[in-house]
């Protein structure tokens, strides 16, 4: 049995916790431990050395401390409109404060003429200043610079705040905790490197980041904890990548054959881009190496990431293999299906389909074929995955949309075989390099990063919804010259929560504007039953329809050249990456594509930006970097799933510099001592173990 250690003792036992505020803390902050609240850094620090006159307010300042004196204090409504008001005068002049609540007890503190440090945001009402709920305590001897003059500001939450952990609360028991762990506080990173980058011991940075003795030591506390946040991530990922291509064996394609060479000699009706060929020389040498490939195949939305997967696994199939390539929506698959069997359907390669609708009598049929090894490409969904699936010879494995799929879902397709087969994820949504590293830095990455030739980049615009007249007026010019138009909604109906356009009221303003019989309309959404939605969609793609009305249901899995109109509702809530992927079902063909974003007038600046940004480049990596910026990596679509990005310090939009260098420490670490069987480095090995308990088991899979 494990040994309980002091640091793991339930935070309820901390002096001021107890129970109830121990649930909230478990609730609201994830934190369950003594270790979670000493790991629980402070996002900010406020310099309380310096003092305001009330004359210097200005309504532009985050925070204000100002020495004065209370006077005319007041209750004001009734029941739970009440408030209550009092003044704080200077030599300058005075300002208001005001309390919505906790003021019963407040209003007996004051004394007058005691002379009190008030501590808050101030707000301009009108001509007036006012500080809402402040921070007040009375001028002692100890009251200026009583701790470091750098005050640290924690996360909080308004149920947090309704039992008096505010930032200043969990300040306090922070404060009471530091004393009682610090011999508790292990190092955790070897004597050799803290000599050789000269970093400060474990226990000092974590009295520092949340105490600062002064601001040289709270820097140098900070870039410890983000060096050894991310050292350990690196050392993690490159030691599972050391361990993949010295134990791990894979198939060897030893031939480049007819299926392939037939194929790109005469059926490939295009010609390959140099990024897709060099992409395809990167995965033969990985096929040919005698090691598993593990490889992450980004490009951008139309960058012609399925002819490189339908190439690799012609590959496979020259040299005897099956390969399976899983897709997250059935509608993503049927078009895989679709697009590849009509390429392939020269060469009488046998390809099937297998999806949570495939009716039984076919199922079975599929099954069979593939275990007898009648079948050369499966392609489907999670139904993949499922026990009943066995192939005879699986040598290449595709996964699409990689992001789509948790670790555990993987891992089930790749190990349908017991020589573990060449993996190949793909993405078109772009990561930024920071994220790449931090994500993906035990597999081997491949970028297209141009399109092919022909296409000519999505001209975007921003409008108001008070343009709307004009812009249908586009649409209907567009649809006169033989062309068909997306319009896509953030919702199905009409939310009282939401201030948002909805799909239900957008399709019938549609078919009043485009009325039948001259227009015809599609609608397509999540809740419609499979066979309707694909009926739906079918009607559009063989240009039966004029307008597809649909939900973000279409962000992937669409491919229809002749439309060449995107309008985005309400685009203003959709995210960069959302949008981006949105715009991308356009521009599939030779015509001038559009994609119009429509927004209400007031934006918030953060939503100015990304419409700023989608206006100004077609650029994915660019636009993958804003939303890093704006948005942090936790929010970025299917990262959570990795369990990488919990970082308690560390900011991948700020710390690129660190990344690099722990990555080369980590990297120069395991050059030396692979296995960190070296004494020095066990401490190393301890705190990996601790931090990745399942990383033997799970590091070899993509």
């Amino acid at each position: 049995m494990k040994r309980l250690q002091y640091l793991d003792t339930p935070v309820e036992y901390l002096k001021g916790v107890g129970p109830k505020r121990a649930d909230l803390l478990r609730e609201e902050l994830e934190i369950f431990t003594f270790q979670d609240l000493l790991h629980f850094y402070p996002f900010r620090y406020i310099d309380r050395s310096r003092f305001f006159t009330v004359s210097e307010v200005r309504a532009d300042m985050l925070y204000v401390q100002i020495r004065g004196r209370i006077t005319d204090i007041q209750l004001h409504g009734k029941n739970r409109t009440t408030r209550m008001t009092a003044w704080l005068e200077d030599a300058t002049g005075r300002i208001e404060l005001v309390w919505f609540r906790g003021f019963k007890w407040l209003k007996d503190q004051f004394k007058p003429g005691v002379e009190y440090i008030v501590f808050g945001k101030p707000s301009l009402f009108g001509s007036k200043f006012t500080i809402a709920h402040p921070e007040v305590e009375p001028v002692t001897p100890g009251a200026i610079n009583q701790d470091s003059a750098m005050q640290p500001v924690y996360n909080s939450t308004e149920k947090l705040k309704s039992m008096g952990l505010d930032s200043r609360g969990i300040g306090k028991l922070v404060k009471t905790l530091l004393p009682q762990v610090r011999d508790h506080i292990r190092e955790t990173l070897p004597s050799h490197i803290l000599a050789s980058l000269k970093m400060l011991p474990r226990d000092e940075c974590l009295l520092n980041v949340h105490f600062p003795v002064n601001d040289i030591l709270l820097k140098k506390a900070r870039a410890r904890l983000k060096f050894e946040e991310l050292f350990y991530i690196q050392v993690n990922l490159l030691q599972n990548r050391m361990l993949r291509n010295s134990k791990l064996q894979g198939h060897v394609f030893t031939q480049i054959g007819d299926y392939f060479n037939d194929f790109f000699h005469k059926h490939l009706s295009f010609s390959l881009t140099a990024a897709q060929k060099r992409v395809l020389k990167e995965i033969r040498g990985d096929t040919l190496s005698g090691r598993q490939m593990n490889r992450l195949l980004q490009g951008d939305v139309g960058s012609g990431k399925t002819i490189v997967a339908l190439m690799s696994m012609l590959m496979a199939i020259d040299n005897g293999f099956q390969s399976s390539l899983m897709a997250p929506t059935e509608i993503l698959a049927f078009q895989h299906y679709e697009s590849i069997s009509t390429m392939l359907r020269p060469l009488g390669l046998r390809i099937g389909l297998l999806t949570g609708s495939t009716k039984s009598a076919d199922r079975r049929e599929i099954l069979a074929d593939l275990k007898e090894g009648r079948l050369d490409i499966l392609i489907g969904t999670h139904a993949l995955i499922e026990d009943v699936v066995r192939f005879k010879r699986l040598g290449l494995v595709v996964i699409d949309e990689q992001h789509r799929f948790g670790v555990a879902q993987r891992a089930r397709l790749w190990s349908k075989s017991q020589v573990p087969p060449h993996v190949l994820v793909m993405t078109a949504t772009p990561i930024p390099r920071t994220l790449a590293m931090t994500l993906y830095g035990d597999l081997d990455v491949s970028v297209i990063d141009e399109l092919p030739p022909g296409r000519k980049p999505i001209k975007t615009l921003h409008q108001y919804d008070r343009n709307r007249l004009k812009v249908f007026g586009f649409m209907r010019e567009q649809i006169k010259s033989g062309r068909q138009v997306y319009v896509v909604y953030p919702l199905i109906q009409e939310s009282e929560k939401l201030d948002l356009k909805d799909l239900t009221d957008g399709y019938e303003s549609i078919v009043r504007d485009f009325p039948p019989p001259r227009y015809s309309v599609s609608i397509v959404h999540g809740r419609m039953k499979p066979a309707d939605k694909d009926y739906e969609m079918q009607r559009f793609a063989q240009g039966h329809t004029h307008i597809m009305v649909a939900t973000t249901v279409i962000e992937v899995g669409i491919d229809v050249p002749n439309a060449t109109v995107m309008v985005i509702e309400s685009a203003e809530r959709f995210g960069l990456s959302q949008l981006h992927q949105l715009r991308g079902r356009v521009g599939r063909g030779a015509e001038q594509s559009y994609c119009i974003l429509m927004s209400k007038d007031e934006l918030s600046i953060d939503a100015r930006k990304r419409l700023e940004v989608m206006v100004t480049t077609n650029d994915g990596f660019r636009i993958a970097e804003t939303d890093l910026q704006l948005r942090g990596p936790g929010d970025i679509q299917g990262t959570q799933q990795s369990g990488i990005l919990d970082l308690k310090i560390a900011d991948l939009t700020q710390d690129e510099g660190i990344l690099q260098f722990a990555r080369k420490q980590a990297k120069r670490l395991l050059e030396d001592d692979p296995m960190l069987d070296k004494s020095a480095n066990r401490i190393v090995r301890a705190q990996l173990n601790k931090l990745y308990p399942e990383s033997v088991q799970w590091g070899r899979i993509s």
